[in-house]
């Protein structure tokens, strides 16, 4: 490959992740076939691929993909007899970028025009299976590569294959529109899209490849997806912790890189840059999904500070969801004035209701940390080891080994553990950043005799 192919290749997967939704959904609108429209975005991948290195990248990659795909589409048509009804539509449009729809102030709960989350309902109809959703989702939506998604959903990449391809034919065979489905089907397809958004937004706050950690874009399109979906279901607890949950993290953007790009674990951020605005609108969004007695005791507290109101819904664990429970961490983070003023004991016992509820080995992993900060590293350590097993080839594992192990003092061990979690798939930036610790581990351990 020469270099001119290189760059014409990451130039295409970048456009790919920041545009693939865009394009896909605009091509289903057009074409009203999901399918298609996917297939008709590889094409144009692929035809970037080929002329890119020797044309040059155009000035509005995007675009050009748009164009390229509209062109096959239209050839398409022409070889099914359909032109007549669709070019005047496409030839006027070729050149253009989809605009940005945002978020009204007032929305009609019963229509939203908003392509992508049209898209986000399409490869979440109950007709395919919950894994397939969620891959085919993350393939269109968040513009991820089968390795990725593999490594999100703890799968091979010829399974998730399998499953896009899958479900891709078994929409077509239903024939799916392309809509924000009728109020009475969208509980049905409620746990898929919250799923995919949350998958959407934990790929901007620690990108699963490439040279930066945080994809700040991608992580603000989730926000605006859930805040969407609001707008549809004002009523439902878990979109209101999923939004709680998602502004809490992404208020930490700021702090979590150093100067050089390298993460800054929480103890290592400076809070004092955490986006505040953020995270009272998280405390709203999770006061929003309490039920109206503690609502009310929350909002109360609201009048004396963001931290009042905090506790005021953190004095209720029960009944919390999934994201619920998951916020209620998060908010534990982000109203600590200090690290070492993080209320762990609370932490950890929504860790095990957590685990009661949807049982997981990643869960489970996240909780043996908490429980570092309050029995101490050897007890956590035991339950780290005790998932090798079926978090094989997950990055974070050896890496909190490693941290468990250099706080108990054996060094040689945590070089180790650094190593073996650098050397595995993930992000240039954590990749640096733990072959720093390794070396930095390997350097205290004694000298041996």
């Amino acid at each position: 490959m020469t270099s001119d192919d290189g760059h014409a290749r990451r130039a295409v997967e970048a456009v790919w992740r920041d545009e693939s939704a865009r394009i896909v959904s605009a091509l289903t609108r057009h074409t009203g076939d999901f399918a298609w429209a996917e297939d008709l975005a590889q094409e144009a991948l692929v035809e970037a691929l080929a002329s890119w290195p020797a044309g040059g990248i155009p000035d509005n990659p995007g675009a050009w993909l748009m164009s390229v795909a509209k062109r096959r589409a239209i050839d398409g048509w022409r070889r099914r007899e359909r032109l007549t009804q669709r070019e005047p539509l496409f030839v006027t449009e070729a050149l253009q970028r989809e605009a940005v729809d945002s978020v009204p102030e007032q929305a009609d709960p019963d229509h939203i025009d908003d392509d992508i989350l049209r898209l986000v309902f399409v490869a979440c109809h109950p007709v395919l299976p919950a894994q397939a959703r969620l891959a085919l989702t993350l393939r269109t939506v968040a513009g991820l590569t089968t390795e990725q998604i593999a490594r999100a959903l703890l799968m091979t990449v010829p399974t998730v294959q399998q499953r896009i391809v899958r479900a891709k034919r078994a929409l077509a065979d239903e024939g799916v529109a392309f809509e924000v489905p009728d109020r009475s089907e969208r509980p049905a397809r409620l746990a898929s899209v919250l799923q995919v958004i949350y998958l959407l937004f934990t790929e901007g706050y620690s990108a699963t490849e490439g040279e930066g950690l945080v994809r700040v874009d991608v992580a603000r399109e989730a926000v605006r997806l859930g805040r969407q979906l609001a707008a549809l279901m004002p009523h439902e607890p878990e979109i209101w912790s999923l939004i709680a949950l998602m502004e809490f993290q992404s208020s930490r953007f700021a702090a979590r890189i150093d100067a050089d790009g390298m993460p800054l674990t929480l103890e290592e951020q400076d809070r004092r840059r955490w986006d505040r605005s953020a995270i009272a609108r998280g405390n709203e969004a999770m006061t929003r999904a309490l039920p109206a007695p503690s609502r009310a005791e929350a909002g109360s507290a609201a009048a004396a500070s963001p931290e009042t109101a905090a506790r005021a819904g953190q004095t209720r664990g029960r009944g919390l969801g999934y994201y619920g429970l998951q916020a209620a961490i998060a908010q534990c983070h982000a109203v600590a004035p200090a690290f070492t003023a993080t209320d762990w004991d609370r932490i950890l016992r929504l860790y095990d209701a957590l685990d009661t509820l949807a049982p997981s080995p990643v869960v489970r992993l996240n909780r043996a940390v908490a429980l570092s900060m309050t029995a101490g590293p050897e007890h956590a350590l035991a339950e780290v080891d005790a998932l090798a097993d079926e978090l094989a080839g997950f990055r974070p594992l050896p890496a909190v080994r490693g941290e468990l192990l250099e706080r108990l003092g054996e060094t040689d061990a945590a070089a180790a553990a650094f190593r073996e979690a650098a050397d595995l798939p993930g992000n240039d930036a954590e990749t640096a950043l733990l072959r720093r610790r390794a070396a930095r581990a390997a350097s205290a351990a004694p000298p041996s005799t």
